[in-house]
């Protein structure tokens, strides 16, 4: 979800779930540490639970960052291991790292000592050819044996060479069965399923066959409406949380009103806001009216996209 779940993006889902964790794209612990680029880090305290995911495979120079997000006030610490883009390997962070569990515990265990916040790791079911149903348990308990308690796991390997990014999100097939199995295995990690979840109802039905958390990028991103806004309700039972798209979008504009006054573009947020209607009557004209002039437009252009589903 590299430059997808920036902060004004997850203010936005925020006004569509009260309980949802929400994930930072990823920051990578060099940029932190040697690049200083503490920005990236800055949220709006609305947003919380909020967790920041860090790229990086140096034990030392990840403690150091997360004592940086600590500080932030992040609720949760997630190190990526299961990004596969070619940057992220010549990193040698990412999904590289399924390849080298001990390096990837001795990360986490530096982490958790350096910091109260909870550490946690997202990661693949394997990548290249690894059988997961032997490497994968031997992951888990690496990184159990560490300290962490929390893992979300994409329900597909990751091919590193011979596959885009793009095609490691869907042409290996899922393996929904095998994270179940985890389960199993170690019933005291909580693990949560991420891969190819389009729905509350696929992510219910996963909860309901035991898996302890559901994660879900692109389609949240693409369909928000759709798959957030009716979260709290039907995952939380938080009865009280009754949202439209139509509320959301009016709850949106005292925020890009101050960030517009701050200096910033209306499309740096409206971009993130495109897929609300998606599926209902004027979705095409909402999308058209914001892609062709928030770039250039204050806030009142989303009142008059607006007026395109009304």
């Amino acid at each position: 979800m590299m430059d997808w779940t920036d902060r004004h993006c997850r203010y936005f889902h925020r006004t569509l779930s009260k309980n949802t964790l929400l994930y930072t794209e990823m920051v990578t612990s060099p940029a932190l540490i040697k690049g200083n680029a503490t920005h990236l880090l800055e949220f709006d305290k609305s947003e919380h639970p909020v967790a920041l995911q860090l790229g990086g495979s140096d034990p030392i120079e990840l403690a150091k960052a997360a004592v940086i997000g600590s500080k932030y006030g992040y609720d949760e610490i997630n190190l990526n291991v299961g990004c596969p883009s070619d940057r992220v390997q010549s990193g040698t962070f990412g999904a590289v790292l399924m390849k080298t569990p001990e390096v990837v515990a001795k990360c986490c265990k530096e982490m958790i000592d350096a910091v109260d916040t909870e550490v946690t790791v997202k990661c693949r079911v394997g990548v290249d050819q690894q059988n997961p149903d032997l490497t994968l348990p031997k992951f888990l308990e690496h990184i159990s044996n560490a300290g962490v308690t929390r893992v979300i796991i994409h329900a597909r390997k990751a091919i590193l060479s011979g596959l885009s990014p793009k095609q490691n999100r869907n042409v290996p097939p899922l393996n929904y069965e095998l994270v179940y199995k985890m389960k199993e295995l170690f019933p005291d990690l909580h693990l949560s399923l991420n891969g190819g979840v389009q729905s509350i109802q696929q992510a219910k039905s996963h909860l309901e066959n035991g898996i302890d958390g559901v994660m879900i990028g692109r389609a949240a991103y693409q369909k928000p409406g759709e798959v957030l806004i009716d979260v709290d309700k039907y995952i939380f039972n938080d009865e009280t949380s009754e949202v439209t798209e139509k509320d959301v979008v009016k709850q949106m504009i005292p925020y890009i009103e101050n960030q517009y006054k701050d200096g910033g573009k209306v499309s740096k947020i409206t971009r993130h806001m495109l897929g609300l209607f998606s599926g209902k009557p004027g979705a095409k004209g909402w999308r058209k009216v914001l892609s062709e002039n928030a770039h250039s437009s204050g806030p009142e252009i989303v009142l008059k996209a607006l007026s395109e589903v009304d």
